[in-house]
């Protein structure tokens, strides 16, 4: 992908396959911290509430859900592993076929932005 500007720019140049999950995802950020600042960081969408946050990515075949200073919970991976999800220490991973976790991404984006 070229670099883009914004969000906006950032989902409508990924490709076709990825762009509801990123959608979805990036609705998830935007009800869980409404008053974080929405930028392009490393390439990618970043949400600031006093710091950085989290924010998210595409690849080949998923959508990257990541924090930036927190480390999920050990239960919250356990519970989205048993649900099919693959985490990181920061991460979890949605492929395309998946729905979003929304309420796992919430809780740990209101733990992160505290």
């Amino acid at each position: 992908m070229a670099k883009p500007q914004d969000v906006d720019a950032y989902i409508l140049a990924a490709p076709a396959e990825a762009r509801p999950t990123l959608e979805a995802v990036r609705a998830v950020f935007r009800s869980t911290l409404p008053g974080a600042e929405e930028r392009i960081a490393w390439g990618v969408p970043i949400y600031r509430v006093h710091r950085d946050v989290g924010g998210f990515a595409a690849y080949t075949g998923h959508v990257s859900v990541g924090l930036t200073g927190s480390l999920l919970p050990d239960d919250v991976r356990a519970k989205l592993e048993e649900r099919g999800y693959r985490t990181g220490k920061r991460t979890i991973r949605v492929r395309f076929d998946q729905e979003v976790p929304v309420t796992a991404i919430r809780q740990v984006l209101k733990a992160a932005a505290r």
